[in-house]
């Protein structure tokens, strides 16, 4: 598993539900703590979304001025980076996480430039929106039907000295909707009969609390000594070339890896019949792209040549000492023709059980 990159800032981290919990609000709430107590705190980037109540807090507040960049005949706004490393500021609130800066930037998303804030020994207050973290990307996709593009990694919240959960009840959330708090007047009917549906906002809330319980997991197991030996679990993502599923496989896997705070990494076998001379190009680039999302996820990767794709999994699992294994399953398929369109779970089963070695199948 990567080690995540030497910093000495530390990294708070507001999550909630969904837009309008009041993330923003907190963090400038918390500014004007620090200021009054003599710290030496600058607003980075913060975004109001116009409401009234969050813009009152950002009054009066010491600010870095956005920089401005002329995009394909339009004027943008982003964070600028370079002045607050040049002001270098005790502490910095740097609002949306999972932002996505100007083409051009000096990092194409703004994850990273908290990164090297960090690594500049400045300390960082964000946030972030559950539907916004990489590996439950399948699962908001599933519940709100939106296929959200602008995700953060999940080592983010790992790295985070502290996650907090803004929380707040569905009829607490809807009742800010309703009262114009969130959305314009406008725009209220729209978002109720979209993102804002009470059994969606509901399991959305279920995640947000999910993921902050296992950071403290992951502060208990890392900091407690008597803890220090209790995850003991090693995972293994198998991904192929094309596989249309091996993204799922890897996000399921990292979602795991998480839970039991471990390492895990993502292994591609390239057999005969996968060599890129007689692989489609689509094939290439989908393997390509899998491997990224690997690391992004904080896999480790192991890639190997090898004739049976089953036989260098299990040398992997002994080498490593995997005690699961993740692999995705063919294609929705009548349940007779499972085991023929699966031989490289066929080939894992029994082998694997006699390691004791368990084996997740992700459809």
């Amino acid at each position: 598993m990567p080690v995540l990159p030497p910093r000495s800032g530390r990294l708070k981290i507001y999550i909630g539900m969904s837009p309008g919990v009041g993330k923003t609000y907190r963090m400038l709430q918390e500014a004007r703590r620090m200021l009054e107590r003599g710290v030496f705190v600058t607003i980075g980037y913060a975004e109001t979304h116009g409401r009234a109540d969050t813009e009152a807090q950002l009054a009066g507040l010491p600010a870095v001025p956005r920089r401005e960049v002329y995009y394909r005949g339009r004027r943008l706004e982003d964070m600028d980076l370079q002045a607050i490393l040049m002001l270098r500021p005790e502490w910095v609130i740097v609002d949306e996480l999972a932002h996505t800066n100007i083409p051009g930037s000096r990092h194409e998303k703004r994850w990273q430039d908290v990164m090297e804030l960090l690594e500049a020994g400045i300390h960082v207050i964000t946030a972030v929106n559950i539907q916004h973290i990489d590996s439950i990307h399948d699962e908001i996709r599933q519940i709100t039907g939106v296929d959200v593009q602008e995700r953060v990694p999940d080592r983010m919240l790992q790295l985070a000295d502290e996650v907090v959960n803004i929380d707040l009840t569905v009829e607490e959330l809807l009742n800010r909707l309703k009262e114009g708090k969130i959305y314009d007047p406008g725009k209220v009917e729209t978002a109720l009969r979209n993102f804002f549906q009470p059994e969606q906002i509901l399991q959305l809330r279920e995640l947000a609390l999910k993921a902050v319980a296992s950071q403290v997991e992951r502060k208990i197991e890392t900091e407690l000594p008597r803890h220090a030996h209790s995850a003991a679990e090693r995972l293994l993502a198998c991904i192929a070339a094309g596989a249309g599923n091996s993204a799922r496989v890897l996000r399921k896997t990292a979602r795991l890896a998480s839970y039991y705070n471990a390492p895990w990494y993502a292994i591609y076998v390239q057999t005969p019949p996968e060599h890129p001379d007689r692989i489609p190009l689509a094939a290439q680039r989908s393997l390509i792209n899998h491997l990224r999302l690997a690391t992004e996820l904080g896999a480790g990767i192991i890639r190997t040549e090898a004739d049976s794709a089953a036989e260098a999994i299990l040398e992997t699992v002994q080498a490593q000492r995997i005690t699961l294994v993740c692999a995705g399953a063919p294609r929705p398929h009548p349940a007779w023709m499972f085991w023929r369109r699966a031989p490289l779970i066929r080939q894992l089963m029994k082998p694997l059980a006699a390691l004791n070695v368990d084996l997740l199948i992700c459809s």
